[in-house]
């Protein structure tokens, strides 16, 4: 069995959802009065959510992130970051504009992670062909801006 389309379409339904969660988030935070507080909100659902499915899936596993490198475990600050800044900076910036920019930024760290086989990743060169594209979503950014 071929898992690679299957694996392409979980990833664009992840990648479909990051701007509706920001859009989302961010209104909830205009609607609290603290972007803050409502980051706190989605962490407490995601929390909920992904302990559900790891009691579903079998919790034995957590067992084992007392072992786990401590580095691996600034993954949580990251998205942290992400969540409090998409939902302050959405209203203001426009989810349009702000995913772009995370967008981009994903671009160029998944480049350097594939290039340099950072943390663990397969190594993949980055081609002439994989900067160009990098420049062109660069490039649409701007033109995005422009408007």
């Amino acid at each position: 069995m071929n898992t690679a389309p299957f694996y392409a379409s979980v990833m664009l339904a992840a990648g479909i959802g990051i701007p509706i969660l920001a859009a989302l988030n961010a209104r909830l935070g205009q609607h609290m009065g603290s972007p803050v507080a409502a980051a706190v909100v989605l962490f407490v659902v995601a929390f909920l959510t992904a302990t559900a499915v790891v009691l579903v899936a079998g919790p034995g596993a957590l067992s084992q992130v007392t072992t786990a490198p401590r580095h691996l475990l600034l993954a949580g600050c990251l998205i942290a970051f992400y969540v409090l800044t998409i939902t302050w900076i959405a209203p203001k910036f426009g989810v349009g504009n702000a995913v772009f920019f995370v967008l981009l930024g994903q671009l160029i760290s998944a480049a350097a992670i594939d290039h340099f086989g950072l943390f663990g990743a397969q190594i993949s060169p980055l081609s002439l062909a994989r900067a160009a594209g990098i420049g062109v979503m660069a490039l649409g950014v701007a033109i995005t801006q422009m408007a």
